[in-house]
């Protein structure tokens, strides 16, 4: 086929006219939808810093968006031009549902940090029973959150797991009871080991006077007369204060002469 330059040059007003006013349009699209984009996202980024969300989620969730919306600014500034759109949102479709299928896990990771975050059920710090696994929380991620155990060991469980179960959270509350059950032999005076734990209890300074602390007999078990001892104290001194007694109440029933009875069997032999 012959080149006419002649042509060419006598067709270019036209071109440059219809052409020329596609392409403006088409940048015009193109930068008005980048800065709707960026100010859309930074919007709700912003209001999710103000209402204290972790920064590494509201700027995950702000950059998604951006990214979202900058390739629909993308698309709409191709098509303006003429070129056929129709294509490139079903390949992005088909990869977007290839990615999820192969990312499923990391999804369902990435979901359940998100809704850890957000709802705050446990944070850094926190003592917590969860998928199985008991440690002080060290920190909650987008995928995965870290536990320390009480012999420092690093626990790292995918946050699928942990909101897939129960959560026991031993810090969320500024108080917590200790639950005690203290046996004595039945030959033993109860008056007077009810009036031992008073005293212990009373001698104790980390023991909250409100809620008032139990004192009661609570069972009479097959060797035993069972006491439930259970004091109130504020959650960072439950162990020490839990410890401290169990030491405090067999020494001073050492002391004072109360048994407390342990498991015997008796065995008889016939010959």
């Amino acid at each position: 086929m012959e080149f006419n330059i002649d042509k060419l040059l006598e067709d270019a007003p036209n071109l440059v006219v219809t052409y020329g006013a596609q392409l403006i349009t088409a940048l015009v699209i193109f930068i008005i939808g980048k800065w709707i984009a960026k100010a859309i996202a930074n919007a709700i980024t912003h209001n999710m810093n103000k209402k204290n969300v972790d920064k590494t989620i509201s700027n995950f969730v702000g950059n998604i968006i951006y990214t979202a919306l900058f390739a629909f600014a993308i698309i709409a500034a191709l098509g303006q031009i003429g070129i056929e759109t129709a294509s490139f949102v079903a390949i992005i479709g088909a990869a977007g549902l290839a990615v999820g299928f192969a990312l499923q896990g990391s999804l369902s990771n990435f979901a359940s940090g998100v809704l850890l975050i957000l709802f705050r059920p446990i944070r850094s710090g926190d003592f917590v029973e969860a998928a199985g696994e008991a440690g002080v929380i060290d920190e909650v991620g987008i995928f995965s959150t870290t536990m320390k155990t009480g012999d420092n060991k690093v626990i790292i469980i995918p946050n699928s797991n942990i909101m897939g179960g129960n959560i026991t959270n031993y810090s969320m509350e500024a108080t917590r009871r200790i639950d005690l059950m203290v046996g004595i032999g039945y030959d033993a005076d109860i008056r007077k080991a009810k009036q031992v734990l008073e005293e212990i209890i009373n001698n104790e300074s980390r023991i909250l006077k409100d809620p008032a602390v139990t004192i009661a007999v609570a069972e009479l078990a097959d060797s035993s007369v069972n006491f439930v001892v259970r004091p109130w104290v504020n959650s960072e001194d439950y162990w020490p204060t839990k410890f401290e007694l169990l030491e405090t109440i067999k020494l001073r029933f050492d002391r004072e002469g109360i048994s407390i009875p342990f498991p015997q069997m008796d065995v008889h032999l016939q010959q």
